[in-house]
């Protein structure tokens, strides 16, 4: 178990027309925590955060070797599961809805299939109840060589373009670039670590009972991270979910159709909160 770096967003209440100034601590209605995806942090989600504000408070996380969180020997979905269990009990947080995109996804579900009762809601983007291939070999590569001798950060797209040509995957990845006070340029996730994670996504969801928590499901409908057949995965482990598709969508729709996205968040919420 590691203590998680996150960002904290207060929830968005005018009190005698001031700002209500309370602290973290206060007990608001509602928690929500996200966990962002493999190569992401809490640097993905401000906008979301922003904007969940509306209905609660919002804890980002930065999930172990991501982020600011600490480099651990260990990466695994059950390991991030029992870092996000310490992370609600020492912030004695309830009333808890837990959203999930991608690795933070399969966190969540995990989470919730293995502690129920736990959360309010869990909402789930662009990921579904089964094993992924480990599938970022190139990803890894991009982020592998040494940047000692490199001076700006297009030089390092540049370097990065031979492995991965994805402009949009370039950049989401160089949100992780650090710079030292020498001028060194770093990576912030244990890329190392994360390389060698083969099994990272396997093996899950075995004998897992179902849950009844209310869950929603938030997919791209051009995503390939989705099945045809995980719709059935789904209903088999959550008996009280809904499903919707941004149609056009891929895996990062919280980002490529936000407006939409933000939109749909809108409805839930509203028979949520």
């Amino acid at each position: 178990m590691v203590k998680l770096a996150y960002k904290f967003y207060q929830k968005s209440e005018v009190l005698d027309g001031h700002k209500d100034s309370n602290s973290e601590t206060k007990n608001s209605e509602i928690q929500f925590i996200i966990l962002h995806g493999l190569f992401g942090s809490s640097k993905n989600w401000v906008t979301i955060s922003k904007f969940l504000t509306n209905y609660g408070n919002v804890y980002s996380l930065d999930l172990r070797n991501h982020g600011d969180s600490p480099h651990t020997d260990l990466h695994s979905i059950e390991s991030m599961a029992y870092d996000l269990d310490a992370f609600i009990e020492d912030h004695n947080l309830k009333n808890v809805i837990l959203l999930g995109h991608s690795m933070g996804g399969l966190v969540s579900m995990y989470f919730d299939l293995t502690r129920k009762g736990r959360l309010k809601h869990l909402i789930i983007q662009d990921i579904a109840p089964r094993d992924y291939p480990f599938i970022y070999e190139n990803e890894i590569a991009s982020m592998s060589f040494p940047l000692d001798s490199f001076k700006s950060r297009q030089e390092i797209d540049r370097k990065m373009q031979e492995y991965v040509p994805d402009a949009f995957i370039r950049q989401f990845l160089q949100m992780n670039l650090d710079r030292t006070e020498e001028g060194i340029y770093k990576w912030k996730l244990n890329v190392q670590l994360i390389g060698k994670g083969r099994q990272l996504f396997e093996n899950l969801f075995l004998d897992l009972e179902p849950s009844s928590t209310k869950t929603t499901f938030l997919i791209g409908g051009s995503s390939e991270y989705i099945k045809e057949t995980d719709y059935q995965l789904i209903r088999n482990l959550f008996n009280d979910h809904q499903i919707y598709v941004i149609e056009g969508g891929g895996h990062y729709i919280h980002f490529t159709h936000q407006n939409k996205y933000i939109e749909l968040l809108e409805s839930i919420l509203a028979m949520i909160v």
